[in-house]
């Protein structure tokens, strides 16, 4: 029975790992934070709550993380604890910096020290491209992060690289566009655009305020994207891969899509800060531009190139934009039914 280490394990992605690494079979264990309530409403969503070990590991403070390491021989350890919304990332820079970035080298010294054998995955990002200079972006594109988030994953993902290559472990960073599921953190955009109109569908007439809608997204499904990071610790020689759909979609249109999976009919009209939809069926505003949701920074079109990933790891997304939007907003819906 092989053995896994998923730190950020009550996240989204690392509850779609979770499960998908006990399925195969793996013996789990998760960090949490000790100072901070285990939120384990996403592995009871995804059903293994119950099958996966919990320890007190803080990315921030390198005790635990060597006891972590030192008291067990793990197969693979996959690096999926971080702060992860972008748009907050401007008020904490310092923190970010010291999770997203000095908390990888952090694990990999650890490793380095007591589980030089051990397989290392990092969860590097398509934010690190920001000011995109190609379009579509692969594993050779230059990165120019545009917020303190991309800046330090762009540390922890150089510093992967150099651990690979000055000491030899088999540490591999899945540059990973953007990724979701009905289990998305309520805050990040897709989840709140479900979230608000399943309420909405439900009678709460409350318009879901949002920033720029014309700001476009390669959007996949979490639970594809956790099996292209298992698959990178199965190659013989580690290396980085682009995990994305190569498929932009507007904010608008993954409106829409959620809209009409819940029957909502929505008419667009003004532009810019003005800009809103109103569902015709209900003739209230269901969704209009706040500009205190613009980022002070806006990355350009990220758009992701997987050809890497699709012939050498075989790995393929399977659901769409529209899918994912559907699949969202009915778990929404369904949930504030409940």
């Amino acid at each position: 029975m092989k053995k896994a280490l998923i730190t950020g394990v009550t996240g989204q992605d690392g509850s779609y790992l979770a499960r998908l690494l006990l399925d195969m079979g793996y013996d789990v264990t998760g960090t949490i934070r000790a100072n901070s309530q285990a939120k384990m409403t996403r592995l009871r969503k995804l059903g293994v709550a119950d099958a996966v070990r919990l320890v007190d590991v803080d990315l921030s403070e390198i005790n635990s993380i060597n006891r972590a390491i030192r008291g067990t021989a793990f197969d693979e350890v996959y690096n999926l604890a971080a702060q992860s919304f972008v748009g907050s990332s401007w008020d904490q820079p310092i923190y970010v910096a010291d999770v997203n970035g000095l908390g990888v080298v952090r694990l990999l010294d650890a490793l380095r020290t007591y589980s030089p054998q051990t397989r290392f995955y990092q969860a590097s990002t398509s934010e690190m491209f920001g000011r995109a200079r190609a379009v579509p972006q692969n594993e050779e594109t230059p990165f120019h992060p545009r917020s303190p988030y991309g800046a330090a994953k762009v540390y922890g993902h150089y510093i992967t690289v150099n651990y690979r290559e000055s000491f030899g472990l088999h540490a591999s960073s899945g540059i990973l566009f953007n990724h979701e599921s009905p289990v998305r953190s309520a805050e990040m955009v897709t989840r709140k655009i479900t979230l608000g109109l399943a309420r909405f569908a439900h009678g709460d007439h409350v318009p879901v305020e949002l920033g720029n809608l014309d700001a476009r997204r390669d959007w996949g499904f979490a639970g594809d994207y956790v099996e292209g990071m298992w698959r990178m610790l199965q190659q013989d020689v580690a290396e980085d891969y682009v995990l994305a759909t190569g498929i932009t979609t507007p904010i608008r249109d993954f409106v829409g899509f959620a809209a009409e999976a819940l029957g909502l009919d929505l008419a667009w009209s003004g532009t810019a800060e003005a800009e809103h939809a109103v569902d015709r069926r209900s003739g209230k505003v269901a969704v209009k531009v706040n500009p205190r949701f613009y980022r002070p920074a806006e990355v350009d079109l990220l758009l992701g190139d997987a050809t890497k990933a699709r012939t050498r790891l075989g790995w393929q997304p399977k659901v769409t934009a529209r899918e994912l939007a559907e699949m969202m907003a009915t778990s929404d819906y369904d949930d504030g039914r409940a």
